[in-house]
């Protein structure tokens, strides 16, 4: 059986993830700090095909820990996805940003992805060709005012992606996804849960004429894994909706 290892799971782009490898039959680590969250998704597969773990995954012992878990659990790893990060993008201005806030985002997508691939390359060697996905955003190659070290992460992680393709094949495929904007209401956990209602004008800036949805995501998460994309490592594929393509100007 083949096993996936998700970060942030507990919501969003993860959640969506995690239900798509375990409703395909694959066994699914399932980390994240919303313990709730984890809950309710365990819930949906009570053959223990999908193990939840508590876990901060940019904190070092807790990363550490918790991959005594999944070593514990399984033999090996097919794929691990990095997607663990702060939501939220804004950050104020950067004159007023304290390192601690800094940190957070930094720590939260960009630590994690080098602690969890670190401790996970024993695992994925044992399976290999395998593969890591690291969910990075349009913000690693365009942004939005006050949304520094949110960019800054993402760029790094993207930056991270290349290098680690080049020191980790061919036994270990490394590339990332970039999103854009991803309507995750309807993925959150029961109490945050939310259904949007997005304006004409937020479709129809979209050359693909709607928002994305975790799916669209995932879809080329699941590609990026196949063998379809055996000869792909070290890129970053853009699901965008064609947004970052189009240009736009001031009226």
């Amino acid at each position: 059986m083949k096993t996936a290892l998700v970060t942030g799971a507990g919501a969003g782009i993860g959640r969506a993830a995690a239900l798509h490898f375990a409703g395909s039959g694959w066994q699914v680590a399932a980390l994240d700090v919303d313990e709730e969250a984890l809950g309710e998704l365990a819930d949906l597969f009570p053959d223990c095909r999908l193990l939840p773990i508590p876990c901060d995954a940019g904190d070092e012992k807790a990363a550490e820990a918790a991959f005594r878990e999944v070593r514990d659990w399984t033999d090996g790893l097919d794929l691990l996805v990095n997607n663990a990060g702060v939501a939220d993008p804004c950050c104020g201005p950067l004159e007023k940003l304290a390192l601690a806030e800094w940190s957070r985002w930094i720590d939260a997508s960009l630590t994690a992805a080098f602690l969890c691939s670190r401790a996970a390359i024993p695992l994925l060697r044992k399976r290999a060709p395998a593969s890591i996905v690291n969910i990075t955003s349009t913000r690693s190659i365009q942004s939005e005012r006050e949304t520094f070290a949110y960019a800054a992460a993402k760029g790094g992680l993207a930056a991270l992606t290349h290098a680690m393709a080049v020191s980790l094949g061919p036994e270990i495929r490394v590339n990332a996804v970039a999103p854009g904007w991803i309507e995750t209401g309807p993925w959150q956990k029961q109490s945050r849960r939310s259904q949007p209602d997005h304006s004409k004008k937020a479709r129809e800036q979209h050359p693909a004429g709607r928002v994305g949805v975790p799916d669209d995501v995932v879809s080329a998460i699941a590609w990026l894994t196949g063998e379809g994309a055996g000869f792909v490592t070290g890129q970053q594929v853009v699901v965008d909706g064609g947004m970052t393509r189009r240009m736009i100007y001031a009226g």
